[in-house]
């Protein structure tokens, strides 16, 4: 076994035993990766209270080359998850966070460029932001970089550019927006307004500080939750358990 050190994100904590846990971090040099970290439930652990859900922290652990767990020998705190309001909407966004990096992501697979953005989305979920934006761009950023972004600017089954007027048909199974002669025969399609595309468009780039310029109204909003909501559904093939918290997010901010 080799000993590893990197930056990690704590996305899943579940009880092992009296004294120990299992964890599910997502790391910046390895990607996610499954650990054991005995003793972390005791009083004076190793491990100084680092491994909350959702802290950034640097660890040490045993890379098994098998399908055991690996083992965590070390963890400092670096940052821990905190909520400066009430709202608990910020904190099930975190919880969200966690969940798609989870999901989306294959053990082993380390996508540095993603451990970024989500850090970030952490610390703009601590702060004063607009919360629909900050979970869209995350979204939209996660689909991006692990190839499964939506086609936007032409259709997604044969790539013709579509122009943006009226309302625009969205193939859910096709993967994008659907030109006139594709979306006969196409299933799950839904018809966004242009303007709803336009802001997918703009969170879509890449760019770190655009979406943070981008005013949303509440139309705009609920149309686009309900889609990103169907579109995760359809990758996934199944709800994310924490949909079910985020209605507030079709909410404009007062």
């Amino acid at each position: 076994m080799s000993s590893e050190k990197t930056l990690a994100i704590v996305i899943r904590v579940v009880e092992f035993s009296e004294t120990s846990c299992v964890v599910t971090l997502f790391t910046r040099d390895f990607g996610k990766i499954g650990a054991l970290a005995k003793g972390a439930r005791r009083p004076k652990s190793p491990f100084e209270s680092a491994l909350d859900l959702l802290a950034v922290c640097r660890i040490v652990f045993l890379h098994k080359s098998s399908d055991a767990l690996d083992l965590l020998t070390e963890a400092k705190l670096e940052r821990r998850f905190r909520l400066v309001t009430r709202d608990l909407s910020c904190l099930y966004a975190g919880y969200y966070v966690a969940e798609l990096l989870r999901d989306l992501t294959d053990t082993g697979d380390p996508h540095p460029e993603l451990f970024d953005v989500a850090d970030q989305t952490l610390i703009a979920l601590q702060g004063a932001h607009d919360l629909f934006c900050v979970v869209l761009r995350f979204e939209m950023t996660a689909l991006r970089l692990l190839g499964h972004a939506p086609a936007l600017r032409g259709c997604a089954a044969c790539g013709e550019s579509i122009e943006l007027s009226g309302r625009v048909p969205f193939g859910q199974m096709a993967g994008g927006l659907l030109c006139p002669r594709c979306r006969p025969g196409q299933r799950q399609v839904v018809s966004l307004t242009a303007d709803a595309v336009r802001v997918l468009q703009q969170f879509a780039t890449g760019s770190l500080e655009s979406w943070q310029e981008v005013a949303v109204d509440a139309k705009i909003r609920g149309e686009l939750r309900g889609l990103m909501n169907q579109y995760l559904c359809n990758l996934l093939d199944h709800r994310p358990r924490m949909h079910q918290y985020l209605g507030l997010l079709g909410h404009a901010p007062e």
